[in-house]
């Protein structure tokens, strides 16, 4: 029997990539702006930011992502109230299919972000520089990256890129659940999805307490095991990590706004007192509340 190999056409075909970075911004951030003979694109993962898009200027709200073209001026503010978290990412492509996505700005579906989640996650493992530097012009590889690090990607962004296309070019079919804007690492059931998304709102409807595995069960109508289960498919922690992971991140945004101090903080999201706020914050971010708070000034200035 005799095979024919088949070619396969390529819509979209990456060049470089220049810089793939996660910000998070105090709430007065503001770049005054550039322009460049690459593309590049603005996701909000949490907050909402103003995006200036040649002589347009609009509103970028979490879970959406806008567009800038090659040659393309651009530039982006803190609205002064939400302290933004941002993927930014840029690189060169010269691919007629591009051409849609030119000052486009469109919602991010839970496939796009699981997508744009894993791209970060590798870019951590194959970049020694950081990613929050929105001044770094070089990006600098690691030592002994995991294998395929640099593939993988483009393969992330190349799909990420295919799917908003089909998505945004094709006739809608059933829309999937939207979950709350926190990157998953596994697809879902539909049942599993719904579940999660219940939980998640009752956890941000319960950041003051002090949360058991034993009073979220009682409160939702769920077993433990499931309850544990779903979370570490979903998540890749524990409830209860998540839980906490949750209210630090959330304690993150409060320090960006410069609204409370780390106290009244650690008060308003049920920590018995500021130490062990101070010492669950480093455990989870890797640096105490004060540090992180020098780190975003350090950015601004």
């Amino acid at each position: 029997m005799a095979y024919l190999g088949l070619d396969f056409e390529n819509v979209i075909t990456l060049g470089k990539i220049y810089s793939i970075h996660y910000f998070e911004y105090i709430k007065t951030f503001s770049f005054k702006g550039e322009s460049h003979d690459f593309w590049e694109f603005t996701y909000v993962d949490k907050g909402e930011v103003n995006v200036g898009m040649g002589d347009k200027k609009l509103s970028l709200k979490r879970g959406e992502v806008a567009f800038h073209a090659p040659g393309e001026f651009h530039s982006i503010e803190a609205n002064g109230v939400v302290a933004p978290n941002l993927v930014v990412i840029s690189f060169a492509c010269t691919d007629a299919t591009m051409d849609f996505l030119s000052q486009k700005l469109l919602r991010v579906d839970d496939r796009e972000r699981a997508l744009l989640a894993e791209l970060i996650i590798t870019a951590k493992q194959l970049f020694a520089s950081p990613l929050d530097d929105p001044y770094l012009e070089n990006m600098a590889f690691v030592d002994n990256p995991p294998l395929g690090s640099q593939q993988l990607i483009k393969n992330y962004l190349s799909e990420f890129l295919i799917r908003l296309l089909r998505r945004h070019t094709v006739p809608k079919r059933n829309k999937e659940l939207s979950l709350p804007g926190h990157f998953l690492e596994k697809n879902l059931t539909s049942s599993e999805q719904q579940t999660l998304t219940r939980i998640i709102a009752y956890f941000e409807a319960h950041l003051q307490e002090t949360l058991t595995v034993a009073t979220i069960c009682g409160d939702n109508l769920i077993s433990r095991s499931h309850l544990q289960t779903l979370f570490t498919k979903a998540t890749g922690k524990s409830v209860i990590a998540f839980y906490h992971a949750l209210k630090i991140d959330i304690a993150k945004q409060m320090i960006r706004e410069s609204e409370q101090n780390f106290t009244e903080i650690a008060e308003s999201l049920g920590y018995s007192s500021v130490h062990y706020f101070s010492r669950q914050f480093k455990a989870i971010t890797g640096m105490s509340p004060s540090e992180y708070l020098h780190s975003l000034l350090a950015l601004t200035e």
